[in-house]
Order: structure tokens, then C-alpha cells, then sequence
């Protein structure tokens, strides 16, 4: 079950695919947390180049984009390089999956993460989830009306 609204999102530190430490304290003004299962399965390619399309939308909205797999650095960066993504990818590979299962969005079962996404204001508060089932992206539009809840909480 992913973290409330209104809660305070969990502080990290991991490597993106450069292998630089991102910081969650770095992310200023607010951010969105993608959490996905693997770099180059089909379902998380398409939804990452959304993103990757839709980039404007973030921008506007004066937050982070971020997103986080349990994949190593190397395949984030192969990844990303494949598909022009110029926004960090977050390997939680090591401990594997520690700070996916602090943001609640650990698959033990499996052992990935689950398709879910924290969007936090500049505080690090929770302002709005959104999520979708195995095998399904999360439609572009969810993040937009949830942007919407950062801009009202400034």
C-alpha cells in the first residue's frame, strides 16, 4: 500500500545512470517519484518516453523528475541512453530495493517495484499518488491533475 497523502516522503541518496549521487534533499521545490519495475520491458520503455515526451509538464509545474528501479547504474544508463532520456534514472539496486520499500512500493513477491508515483511538494509532503496495475502504465493525465495538488498546496 503506497505512502498516505500528507505523509512525509522517506529521505535517499542513490546513484543515478552517470553513477552521480541524487539526493532527495536536492529536489527542490517539489518533485515526482517514478517508481518502476525493470529498464526495457515494454510497458515501462512506453511510459518512460511519456515522460521523457511530456517533460514540459514537470518543467511548468517547477518540480524534479525523477525515476527509480531496482536496476543496476549501468543498465539505467544503457537504458537511457537507447531511448534519450534525459532525466535521472535512480538505481536502488543495492541494498536491493531498500528505498523502494520505504516509499511502500516494493513487489516482495516478485522483487521490484511496483508502478507507483509520489508527487512531493518542496517539503518533501506526499501531495498525490498515482499508480496503476502489473502490466499497465500510468496515463499521463494522472500526473497532470496531480500537479495540480503541488501547485494548489504553494
Amino acid at each position: 500500500m503506497p505512502l498516505e497523502v500528507g505523509s512525509v516522503a522517506p529521505a535517499f541518496a542513490l546513484a543515478n545512470q552517470f553513477g552521480e549521487t541524487v539526493r532527495s534533499d536536492s529536489l527542490v521545490g517539489g518533485a515526482v517519484i517514478v517508481f518502476f519495475p525493470f529498464a526495457f520491458s515494454r510497458v515501462c520503455t512506453d511510459e518512460l518516453g511519456q515522460l521523457r515526451d511530456n517533460l514540459d509538464v514537470f518543467d511548468a509545474a517547477g518540480v524534479s523528475l525523477v525515476a527509480i528501479s531496482v536496476d543496476h547504474k549501468y543498465t539505467l544508463r544503457a537504458f537511457a541512453d537507447a531511448n534519450d532520456i534525459s532525466f535521472d534514472l535512480l538505481a536502488d539496486f543495492w541494498p536491493h530495493g531498500s528505498v523502494t520499500r520505504s516509499y511502500d512500493a516494493f513487489d516482495d513477491v516478485h522483487g521490484y517495484a511496483e508502478r507507483v508515483s509520489y508527487v512531493l511538494d518542496g517539503s518533501g509532503t506526499v501531495r498525490a499518488v498515482v499508480s496503476s496495475p502489473h502490466g499497465q502504465g500510468r496515463p499521463m493525465a494522472d500526473y497532470a491533475t496531480a500537479l495540480s495538488s503541488v501547485e494548489a498546496a504553494l
